[in-house]
């Protein structure tokens, strides 16, 4: 996906030198239209209102910009660059697509796991996939969900010298796994209405502006959550956005 991306960076610098101004109209200059326009103006289409007729969907409703930013200066090494960049995108999506339906394959085995994982928030099937390539398929190894977080290195550090604490910074572990659960409580952080929104909440209006902090607690409630699902065979069960709220009922009242 990365070397995806440089080419498509690549074709917009193309276009720039070309006084194509596709990107400023088009949000995808690589989608369905982009393509169609692109191909167009690799095969030798100079004009800019049968370049923009080209264009299918909502992007038809610019056709009047589109006449503009595609009435640029194109020369014949414009045309054979994009044609080589266009090219190597179509033969990069394809590899990634053989991959996917090799990954299908191998997930297929784990079914029952990834849709374990699937009712997770914010968990969705290539993450649930990826989740299950890290930790593997033989979970006893993990004796206990603080292994498995250990493991992942979600886990807060616990540097001792002389009975005084030196550090909480979080252990070293699995870079994959725990790159995957902060990315999912990124986006928990973000979802109002369910438990762990208010876990991330409750963690950072304690420990202040640093929030990394609060999504690495939340990483780790995913991870120690995620153990007893899998060795069980239980559906993940939201505690609610206000179950914080109940254990201090009658803190509440006082207040």
């Amino acid at each position: 996906m990365e070397l995806r991306t440089q080419e498509i960076n690549r074709i917009y610098k193309v276009l720039e030198t070309a006084n194509l101004k596709l990107g400023a109209v088009a949000s995808n200059v690589v989608g369905v239209s982009g393509r169609r326009m692109l191909r167009a103006v690799e095969q030798g289409e100079a004009d800019p209102a049968v370049l923009a007729e080209l264009a299918k969907g909502r992007l038809r409703e610019k056709l009047p910009a589109l006449r503009l930013a595609l009435a640029g200066r194109v020369q014949p090494h414009h045309r054979q660059l994009l044609g080589e960049l266009l090219d190597h995108i179509a033969s990069l999506e394809q590899a990634v697509q053989r991959v996917e339906v090799s990954i299908a394959d191998l997930v297929a085995e784990q079914e029952a796991a990834v849709q374990l994982l699937l009712t997770v928030p914010a968990t969705g099937l290539v993450t649930a996939a990826a989740i299950i390539a890290e930790i593997g398929t033989d979970r006893a190894r993990f004796p206990s969900a603080g292994h498995w977080a250990s493991w992942a290195g979600v886990c807060p550090g616990n540097r001792r010298s002389a009975g005084k604490q030196l550090s909480g910074a979080t252990t070293k572990g699995n870079t994959q796994l725990k790159t995957i659960r902060c990315e999912i409580a990124a986006t928990v952080a973000r979802s109002p209405g369910t438990y762990l929104h208010a876990f991330y909440h409750r963690i950072a209006r304690r420990r202040g502006k640093p929030r990394a902090m609060a999504m690495l607690a939340v990483a780790h409630s995913l991870l120690v959550s995620s153990y007893p699902m899998l060795r069980d065979h239980l559906p993940s069960q939201d505690l609610g956005p206000d179950y914080f709220d109940h254990l201090r009922t009658h803190q509440l009242e006082r207040q």
